[in-house]
């Protein structure tokens, strides 16, 4: 008898569902960096051009939450795909 666990049906499940979480979570945390840069550098640009702010700032914390959210999204979802639990 063979012990091993990752045999058969559980074993092509956990490969697919390695290659999908690892999908998901690496492209769910780049589009949330890719916002996070870009909410970044256009609220730096309001500030520095209007002289206010409120503004700038505010567009750089939505977008920084955004972009901390897929982090944690990306992460878990990757965990999924690695069958690791909390």
């Amino acid at each position: 008898m063979n012990n091993n666990k990752d045999e058969g049906a559980q074993g092509v499940a956990k490969g697919v569902t390695s290659t999908v979480g690892n999908l998901t979570g690496g492209l769910t945390k780049t589009l949330g960096g890719a916002v996070g840069a870009v909410g970044k550098g256009v609220g730096d640009t309001i500030n520095s051009t209007t002289g206010t702010t409120q503004v700038g700032d505010g567009l750089k914390a939505v977008t920084g939450g955004v972009d901390s959210g897929s982090q944690n999204f990306g992460k878990a979802a990757e965990d999924a795909g690695q069958w690791k639990t909390s």
